[in-house]
């Protein structure tokens, strides 16, 4: 099971494309996952035969979990009887999807025995349950948790057993990962008392379940959709979410999309939309307002050096955000052609784990269904997403030539920033906004 975000500790096997007995080839789609980041087809990471499917479609195991193998000998397959449940010859296959696209795959002769990988352990982690019921203990296992600690689930077993809040303690490992060695060692110094809790986290009373009248039909949701569902409702009990609003004049952009359009797209043979001049908008603004672009951990807000977009994409299935890495060194035709690329691989559910991963701003686009403003909720652990409206023509009041006022045709948009007011100011914020403004209504020319 491969790790699809920075913040995903499972994710569920919705599909096989392949059965025990096919043949497989490198890079070919075996299998698809469910995560709230992304719906995405697996490739195969060697050539062979599946031979053994060992998590079933609809579970949900964490990640790096084995969930099938992979014969690289056909011999091997018929001498073993793998299909049948036994145990091969060591030596004969590959661990089919012990990590994800792109790495190398184990050796049969170093993969841990059946009875004791993750998959089948009696410890396997089952679907989520829905929103209104995730814990938000300090140390359970809720999506909050988990984008808060970024720890094992053995961490956080020893800190439940001991009462320990892990948000509060510095772990040593990678990005600040609390590690066994750190728990263990706090708990050893006798400092756990002094780590109850917060109030702010404790469990909230469960509201009633509505009932179904008659006549009504009930369909679970799928995965995605539950752990979107689980995104939300956590990034709305983590940050303190405020919204602002200002309107931008894209009568300059649209005059220089239409005299450009046709070489542009000629020379690059991508189509020119308003977004990639959004975007170079908001990489210059959060070059000038950091904060725009940074992280809370705990009580220290961590200052991203690179500047990562992640533009929502909808899809039949539930949303995804693919992520433009360092997209402030791109010009307007390279953020174009990233933009394109990421949305229709979206839609094709060929995104990498790495394309979804490492976001430091948001903006989604509700604007293209015709919207005209809206309040997004903040992409977590980021402190601020960028909402845009419908760009079109509007009628405005303008200052004339000779000093009195005349109405004028415009294209125009509303845009929000909802923003992490633990970090965040609304001056800040507004500021911020006014910067993009002003950047978009004097887009050079020569910014193509």
């Amino acid at each position: 099971m491969p790790q699809m975000g920075e913040s995903i500790a499972e994710g569920t096997l919705s599909k096989w494309l392949k059965k025990v007995g096919d043949d497989v080839k490198r890079d070919e789609p075996i299998f698809e996952i469910s995560t709230d980041k992304v719906d995405a087809e697996i490739p195969a990471p060697a050539a062979g035969v599946l031979a053994e499917i060992i998590v079933k479609e609809g579970e949900t195991v964490a990640v790096q979990t084995v969930v099938a193998r992979l014969e690289t000998e056909k011999g091997a397959l018929a001498g073993g009887g793998i299909a049948g449940g036994g145990r091969r010859e060591a030596g004969g296959g590959d661990v089919a999807t012990a990590a994800g696209p792109a790495t190398p795959v184990a050796p049969a002769s170093a993969a841990p025995q059946r009875e004791a990988t993750p998959a089948t352990a009696p410890a396997r982690q089952q679907p989520t349950a829905p929103a209104n019921a995730a814990s938000h203990s300090g140390n359970g296992n809720s999506f909050e948790d988990r984008v808060r600690t970024k720890s094992s689930p053995l961490v956080r077993k020893i800190a439940a057993e001991h009462g320990v809040n892990i948000s509060s303690l510095q772990g040593s490992g990678v990005a600040g990962r609390v590690t066994k060695r750190d728990i263990v060692g706090f708990i050893e110094s006798g400092a756990s008392a002094q780590t109850a809790p917060p109030a702010s986290r404790l469990p909230h009373p469960a509201l009633p379940l509505p009932e179904p009248w008659p006549g009504d039909t009930v369909e679970p949701m799928t995965k995605m959709r539950a752990l979107i569902s689980e995104h939300m409702v956590a990034s709305r009990h983590t940050s303190a979410h405020v919204t602002s609003f200002i309107e931008i004049d894209f009568t300059r952009v649209a005059r220089i999309r239409a005299k450009q359009r046709a070489e542009f797209e000629a020379a690059t043979g991508q189509k020119l939309t308003y977004m990639p001049f959004i975007i170079k908008a908001v990489t210059q603004g959060l070059q000038a307002f950091p904060v725009m672009n940074s992280s809370v951990a705990g009580t220290n807000v961590i200052y991203r050096k690179q500047i990562n977009i992640g533009v929502a994409v909808a899809l039949d299935w539930g949303l995804i955000v693919p992520v433009i890495k360092q997209a402030d060194n791109l010009s307007l035709s390279g953020i174009t052609r990233a933009l394109n690329d990421l949305a229709a691989r979206a839609r094709a559910k060929k995104l990498s784990p790495e394309e979804v991963q490492a976001g430091t701003f948001t903006i989604t686009n509700p604007g293209v269904f015709g919207s005209l403003m809206g309040t997004p909720i903040i992409n977590q652990p980021q402190v601020a997403i960028l909402g845009v409206g419908a760009i079109e023509k509007r009628a405005k009041v303008l200052p004339g030539a000779d000093g009195e006022d005349t109405i004028a045709i415009r294209t125009c948009a509303y845009f929000s920033i909802s923003f992490d007011h633990r970090v965040i100011d609304g001056a800040v914020a507004d500021q911020f906004l006014a910067f993009v403004k002003k950047t978009i209504e004097t887009f050079p020319e020569t910014g193509l």
